[in-house]
């Protein structure tokens, strides 16, 4: 034992964030048994069917949720009023509000100024670098990202390259996550895998795994704007990345399901496979968010 343990020590302290392809295939050479996943999928349902009993549970997940809004026709006065819902949700209980507001690039000024003249601190999320289709020049990806953060974000939601994924170029989705890392400064990042265009199973764990080695701060399931958005399947994939990260690094990133998460059923199915999956720790709107518009409603009828 004297010989293998400062052996694991020097493996973990010279693992870096790093692409090199051969590392890359030897890690994500897996297969993902779907009769597996689904019993365990099932479980987390299951589960979550007892928590929505407990007032507790609910509450809680109305912590973990960022409030959103990505319309067309979004306003200086709908994001203002988005922002006043998240931060006071349930107004006859002051200590409860959600983590974060999502708000297209041009918004966040807007909530921005408006935190600022109500004296309160809230993380501002946007989305930005080509999102939602990803199909924008690195450069102006860049840019997108820069400016959102002078404006105000704190937390920066990007959209992975589909089409580097789909012809399996994973060095360019590495470098782009990367560059756009960079790009967020101080921010953090949560790097969307948009996982209903990406075919298969092993195609989300190689997005979740070229992601975190580009230095993603979250990863997360969709823009929302997918066909197919957020599922327990993928989820369960990602966490798997996430799960061996850790292991390999001691190091935590975040994870975010996103898109068509309505009941609190649905939301708490999240919460389940995260204590299941990565365990108690990862239950912090620090390492776990959901994004959602409606989630919120059904959780106040609920209370």
């Amino acid at each position: 034992m004297a010989t293998i343990v400062p052996t694991l020590f020097s493996f973990f302290q010279d693992y870096k964030q790093r692409f090199v392809q051969s590392e890359f295939d030897k890690e994500v050479s897996r297969d993902f048994d779907t009769q597996d996943i689904a019993e365990h999928t099932t479980a987390f349902e299951n589960e979550a069917k007892q928590m929505a009993k407990q007032p507790s549970e609910v509450r809680k997940l109305i912590g973990y949720i960022d409030l959103t809004t990505l319309a067309g026709d979004d306003t200086k006065d709908r994001v203002e009023a988005l922002v006043d819902r998240a931060i006071n949700p349930v107004p006859q209980e002051p200590n409860i509000h959600c983590a974060a507001v999502c708000v297209y690039p041009q918004r966040v000024a807007d909530v921005k100024r408006h935190l600022s003249a109500s004296g309160k601190k809230f993380n501002i999320a946007s989305v930005a670098a080509g999102f939602p289709s990803g199909q924008y020049h690195l450069q102006s990806k860049i840019l997108e990202v820069e400016l959102t953060v002078a404006d105000g974000a704190t937390e920066i939601d990007i959209v992975i390259s589909r089409a580097a994924a789909l012809e399996d170029d994973w060095k360019t989705v590495y470098n782009e996550v990367l560059a756009l890392k960079k790009a967020c400064g101080s921010a953090h990042l949560k790097t969307i895998l948009a996982t209903g265009e990406l075919k298969t199973l092993i195609n989300v764990y190689k997005a979740s795994w070229a992601s975190i080695l580009a230095g993603s701060d979250f990863i997360k399931t969709s823009t929302g704007k997918e066909n197919v958005n957020a599922t327990l399947e993928v989820a369960y994939v990602m966490c798997t990345a996430i799960k061996r990260w850790h292991q390999l690094t001691g190091k935590k990133v975040g994870f975010k399901p996103a898109g068509g998460i309505k009941t609190v059923e649905e939301g708490l199915s999240y919460v389940a496979l995260i204590k299941n999956v990565l365990g108690q720790d990862w239950l912090t709107p620090s390492l776990f968010r959901i994004g959602a518009s409606s989630l919120l409603d059904n959780c106040l009828k609920a209370l």
